[in-house]
């Protein structure tokens, strides 16, 4: 058959059929001892990929643990056969506005565009026009016959850059997300190939992208944790960047107004270039923000924040509500015993959702009726603590039976295109109150938006990660960046139980240099992240014994002797995970916190692969991880 490197092909494996890549031809079978099977069929009639894909591929699988098999199926799209893409209509380009653009934003155009390659960071608060710098960026790019990826960390907000995007580049940008099927990537992935689309935007797998003559990659809110994988091979994104961006020469521009703790220590100590943007546009300011002790109220919407979205509907505006937990109420327990309902496969709590009448799991998805009687001691005294997005949306409906609320979760948003028509609506004004989780803290911009209330801000801040400080202090500064964007009078209202708290304080206060400070001390002193490196190895198995006997084993096996003296490397562990159980699996973990990367990456792949583990046991390695539960 015409088999060219880049094809996919099925052929037989042992007793089955199985899709392999081709990534070398020519060899000379006579010469060979053993028989050669024939090819059952190709499945591509033109390559999907070339040699700098392999190489990437390799780099990968080097990298993060994988096999080149593993590396190169989590790059390319997986579809048999090309289906049109219905999201990419044709439709009328709207004329380019001029824009005016600030003296910040020409610094930094001007800046990143005098280095022919290299890293560049753009830290500007939330309204103070990145994109704009970006896609300026781009359009010069692509000018000279260059290509660009864009990167964002979620779905929901490429609904909105899309359309800024196609009204400037037309027809010449493709989209790869996870909501295309398979079929619709590999028409994208094609368009990309073939130079026929030279912009491409997408979550975190379009890091990928087989762009021709790449001559940048953006990635904006940098420090979001989605850019790493959570599956092998568990690879970052930006990382995956810098390493494109250094072989083939192009930029790497990352942007945030939140920087992660690595980045702004990069740019603190000039080994990348940074570019600073203070000032809000289109006419937009700064929002005031109030904290709220939530310790003074019963209800889960304080009487402040309950004034305040009715000042604010009074005024033609709009408002958004934040929080971080989906679902009615977060546990059930018993107030005679203290029972507490918790999943049978995961050490985590049951989480009711009222309009299923179900307790759910969100980590295995187990689901069981929710209970009338306390199964351990028999009382009838029992209910749910703690509250989720549902029971919001239910206190807001009671409390502003006229206006018009709209919840956006992954419970409500489950139909396709379901979240793209809330988000248009809320932007046409058809939509008095969007309460949302994530999909809505970071990225959107719309203009009628005055208030915006963070319903608990301590959500994430006990969680037991090194991280959880940050991560707060981020989604704050965020989720607070929606409010007066376009007009002088935003305001932002932090309910929580826990006003005292470091990182919920400096968040209010916009005190984002003191944050990096006094969090970069803490690293330091810690050794974690970016004054070390962390290498993490979780035992998973359906019994306890042997996973803590391997885990065990594995850690007297692993021997840092051989480093070099200077090598400040510890190891710790095994400990059982914070997240001891999950999908009926136990889960131990070790830890190796490390100033020498290299010599440690390589000392642990050895110890990986002569590592015999007995079955029903199961290693996940993951290097530099963004999450320790």
């Amino acid at each position: 058959m015409d088999a060219e490197v880049g094809m996919r092909v099925k052929a037989p494996f042992g007793r089955r059929k199985l899709i392999g890549f081709i990534i070398s031809t020519g060899i000379d079978i006579s010469e060979l001892e053993y028989k050669i099977k024939e090819i059952e069929r190709l499945i591509d009639k033109q390559p999907l990929y070339g040699q700098s894909e392999i190489a990437l591929a390799r780099w990968i699988s080097e990298m993060y643990y994988c096999s080149l098999g593993e590396a190169l199926s989590i790059m390319l799209p997986g579809g048999k056969r090309e289906s049109r893409i219905p999201a990419l209509e044709d439709f009328e380009i709207p004329p380019n506005k001029e824009l005016i653009l600030s003296d910040e934003q020409r610094a930094a155009i001007d800046g990143i565009l005098a280095e022919s390659h290299g890293t560049f960071y753009l830290y500007g608060i939330t309204g103070s026009g990145k994109t704009e710098v970006f896609l300026q960026i781009a359009r010069r790019i692509i000018d000279e016959g260059l290509g660009v990826i864009y990167l964002v960390p979620e779905i929901s907000l490429t609904h909105q850059l899309t359309e800024d995007v196609r009204a400037r580049f037309g027809s010449g940008v493709a989209v790869l997300h996870s909501g295309l099927t398979p079929s619709q990537k590999l028409v994208e992935w094609r368009r990309i190939r073939s130079g026929e689309a030279e912009f491409v935007i997408g979550a975190r797998s379009a890091v990928f992208a087989p762009v021709r003559k790449l001559g940048l990659i953006i990635i904006d809110e940098e420090h979001e944790g989605a850019y790493k994988s959570g599956s092998k091979p568990r690879y970052n994104a930006r990382q995956v960047a810098m390493y494109r961006a250094g072989v083939e020469k192009a930029r790497l521009i990352m942007g945030s107004a939140t920087p992660s703790m690595e980045a702004w220590h990069q740019v603190d100590t000039g080994r990348i270039k940074g570019f600073r943007l203070g000032k809000r546009l289109a006419g937009g300011a700064v929002p005031t923000v109030e904290l709220i002790d939530m310790r003074k109220y019963k209800t889960c919407i304080s009487k402040p924040l309950e004034e305040e979205i009715k000042k604010t509907y009074e005024e033609g505006r709009q408002t958004i509500l934040f929080l971080n937990r989906r679902g009615f109420s977060y546990f059930f327990h018993c107030r005679s015993c203290g029972y507490e309902s918790r999943c049978r496969n995961c050490s985590v709590s049951l989480t009711y959702h009222k309009q299923r009448n179900k307790l759910v799991c969100h980590y295995c998805g187990y689901s069981e009726q929710p209970r009338v009687v306390c199964p351990e001691c028999g009382s009838l005294d029992v209910g749910y603590s703690g509250f989720g997005t549902e029971m919001i949306e239910l206190e807001l409906n009671t409390l502003f039976p006229k206006l018009r609320i709209e919840r956006v979760d992954t419970d409500s948003v489950k139909e396709k295109g379901s979240l793209k028509d809330r988000l248009q609506r809320f932007k046409n004004g058809e939509i008095d109150i969007l309460l949302g989780t994530q999909m809505v803290a970071k990225g959107l911009n719309f203009p009628g938006v005055k208030l915006v209330g963070i319903v608990l801000a301590d959500t994430g801040l006990h969680l037991p990660d090194f991280r959880a400080y940050e991560r707060t202090f981020n989604l704050i500064v965020q989720v607070s960046g929606r409010a007066g964007r376009y007009f002088p009078d935003g305001k932002v209202m932090i309910q929580t139980y826990k006003p005292e708290n470091e990182a919920i304080r400096m968040a209010a206060d916009g005190m984002l240099e003191s944050f990096y400070r006094r969090e970069i001390e803490i690293r330091q002193e810690l050794g974690f992240p970016p004054f070390g490196r962390l290498f993490r190895l979780v035992f998973r198995g359906k019994n306890e014994e042997r996973v803590i006997a391997s885990a065990e084993d594995f850690a007297f096996r692993f021997d840092i002797d051989g480093l070099p003296e200077d090598s400040n490397t510890e190891v710790l562990g095994p400990a059982e995970c914070p997240l001891s159980m999950i999908s009926g699996n136990f889960r131990y973990q070790i830890i190796i916190r490390t100033d020498n990367f290299k010599p440690v990456h390589s000392l642990f792949k050895g110890a990986l692969a002569q590592y015999n583990l007995p079955s029903g046991v199961y290693i996940e390695a993951d290097v530099d991880p963004v999450s320790l539960l």
